[in-house]
């Protein structure tokens, strides 16, 4: 059991620092991933970025994921094929639906980051991270987004997971690393003392304390 998500971080760090990782980029899943990410981004000395994640849902049937929307610039697309198949979509319908979801994502960008782009991951090692995962779903969708941008490598990287999601994100990422891997998986807060819900402000204070970390001039040795 983790004391909260700094912690989780921390030791999710230590797993990643024993690896042969070159030029890393941390992105987190918001709003839980965030703090995880934060520390391992301080551990690796690497830049932390966020990665956006919206469900296109099905038409009448809303919690039904056709496919995922990812930010970026462009956004990614990643398709639910057995999904879209049984509704009879075309590309057109998807598209059109996904257009729908796309000012929200950019909204949420923006809350987050401003206007600063997101960051590069061409030719660099891709950490990707949340607090936890249960199914993976929108961990999926993300390291998908992530392999068509050019990486040298993705990295899945979580405290806990169940053993079979490791293993399905394995089939999407080069590596995961995942602390715990519980065979009888429980509540993802089951695993945390302090696992609270998240505000946006903590988010956005989060990064801006990163960042101010990275630009601050570092003494001698």
């Amino acid at each position: 059991m983790f004391r909260d998500r700094q912690e989780a971080g921390q030791l999710l760090a230590d797993e990643l620092a024993r690896l042969p990782l070159p030029d890393p980029v941390v992105l987190a899943l918001p709003r839980g991933g965030v703090p995880v990410g934060a520390e391992i981004a301080r551990r690796l000395a690497a830049p932390l970025d966020l990665m956006i994640v919206r469900k296109v849902g099905a038409p009448g049937n809303p919690e039904l994921a056709i496919a995922a929307i990812v930010d970026g610039n462009p956004p990614d697309l990643v398709r639910n094929r057995e999904i879209i198949e049984a509704y009879r979509l075309v590309d057109a319908d998807v598209a059109a639906l996904a257009a729908q979801e796309r000012p929200e994502l950019e909204r949420r960008r923006h809350a987050y980051c401003g206007d600063r782009q997101p960051l590069s991951v061409t030719g660099r090692t891709a950490i990707l991270v949340d607090d936890g995962a249960a199914t993976g779903t929108t961990m999926k969708a993300a390291l998908r987004a992530l392999k068509r941008r050019g990486p040298r490598e993705v990295v899945a990287a979580l405290p806990v997971a169940p053993s079979e999601t490791a293993r399905e994100l394995a089939q999407e990422a080069d590596r995961v690393v995942c602390v715990e891997r519980p065979l009888r998986f429980r509540a993802l807060g089951y695993y945390y003392l302090s696992f609270p819900q998240l505000t946006d402000e903590e988010v956005t204070g989060t990064l801006h304390v990163l960042e101010s970390e990275r630009m601050a001039p570092r003494g001698p040795g």
